[in-house]
C-alpha cells in the first residue's frame, strides 16, 4: 500500500478526498485522526509533521514521497496522476474554470467558516451555545446555496455540469451531509438536492460517507 489518507470521519474535507479517491478507484489506506478525542490528534506530534497547520485531510503517496494538504490540491493531484476512470477536472479551460469556481463557492467560502475550529473559537470566546453554532452555520450554508442553486439553473442535469461527474458534485455531496445535519430545508434547494441524491446512488459516494467511515462514532 503506497497511498494514505488522514482524515476525519465528519470532515467535509476528507469526505470530499474519499470520494475523489473512490471515484479514481484508488486502493488506498484510510488513517483517522480523531479532531475531538484528548484535545485533538491533529495536534499530536506525529500528525504535526505532516500537517504544520493542524488540520485534515493529509495524504500521503509513498511512491513519489509526496505529501499534501488541502482537499482540493489532493483531488486535483489524483486527477492529473489517474486520468481514468473519470476526469474530475475538465481539459478545456472554460469548462475547467467553472468546475474549479464552483467547487471553491464551497470549499472556500461555504464550509470554512463553519468548520470545526471556527465552531470551537465561537464557543470558546463568544460563550455560543450548541443551538447558536448550528443556527451559524445554519446561516451560511443557506446562504452559499442561493447562490449557488441559481448558478445550477444553466448547468445542471444528472450532474452539477451536465451529464459528466466533476469535481463540483465531489465538493457539493459534503456540504448538503453538512446542511442536513444543521437542519436545512432542502426543499428550498430542488437542483442541489437532485444532484445528490444522483450522487449517493453510486458506490464511490456511498463508501465515502461519513457513517461508514472505521472512525465513525
Amino acid at each position: 500500500m503506497s497511498l494514505y489518507l488522514h482524515g476525519y470521519w465528519r470532515s467535509s474535507a476528507s469526505y470530499r478526498a474519499r470520494i475523489a479517491l473512490n471515484l479514481k478507484q484508488l486502493d488506498y489506506t484510510y488513517v483517522p485522526v480523531n479532531l475531538t478525542k484528548d484535545g485533538g490528534a491533529q495536534f499530536s506530534e506525529q500528525y504535526s509533521a505532516l500537517n504544520p497547520a493542524h488540520l485534515v485531510p493529509t495524504f500521503v503517496d509513498d511512491d513519489e514521497d509526496i505529501f499534501l494538504n488541502q482537499s482540493m490540491a489532493i483531488i486535483e493531484y489524483i486527477d492529473e496522476r489517474y486520468e481514468e476512470p473519470v476526469k474530475l477536472v475538465p481539459i478545456h479551460r472554460l469548462d475547467r474554470a467553472r468546475v474549479r469556481s464552483f467547487s471553491q463557492d464551497i470549499a472556500c467560502d461555504i464550509q470554512p467558516i463553519t468548520n470545526l475550529r471556527v465552531l470551537r473559537h465561537l464557543k470558546t470566546n463568544f460563550q455560543s451555545s450548541e443551538e447558536d453554532n448550528a443556527a451559524w452555520c445554519k446561516y451560511w450554508i443557506e446562504t452559499g446555496f442561493k447562490g449557488i442553486e441559481k448558478r445550477m439553473v444553466n448547468t445542471v442535469a444528472d450532474y452539477c455540469f451536465g451529464f459528466d461527474l466533476s469535481m463540483a458534485d465531489v465538493c457539493l455531496v459534503p456540504q448538503v451531509y453538512n446542511a442536513e445535519r444543521y437542519g436545512v430545508d432542502m426543499e428550498q434547494f430542488p437542483l442541489i438536492q437532485r444532484v445528490a441524491d444522483n450522487c449517493n446512488q453510486l458506490q464511490a459516494f456511498i463508501d465515502a460517507k461519513p457513517e461508514n467511515q472505521v472512525d465513525a462514532v
